[in-house]
């Protein structure tokens, strides 16, 4: 299982609490992880990932193990502690302001 921790306007959307658990038979990557959120949450299509091009939005950041993952591509293998379920995928939604 794939711990994902959403940000409080996502939790709220999907009805779920801080910290989601999904399944992936495929290999552990951004994009495995976010189709299978989508696929058990079908309310959060299009609102981390753009609808047509499926690329992240942009006020949403994404961090795993410490690192920011936001630009990496969505098909790079997660790191091995997500992908076992010890650390979890983080989805962030920014802070802008001015």
């Amino acid at each position: 299982m794939i711990r994902v921790v959403l940000p409080q306007g996502l939790r709220t959307l999907a009805n779920v609490s801080r910290e989601v658990q999904v399944e992936t038979s495929e290999r552990v990557t951004q994009r495995s992880v976010l189709d299978a959120l989508e696929a058990a949450h079908p309310v959060l299509k299009g609102t981390i990932r753009d609808h047509q091009t499926q690329l992240r939005r942009p006020f949403i950041r994404f961090f795993a193990c410490e690192q920011d993952l936001s630009h990496e591509s969505p098909d790079d293998p997660l790191p091995a502690p997500v992908a076992e379920g010890r650390e979890p995928f983080l989805i962030v939604g920014a802070i802008a302001g001015g």
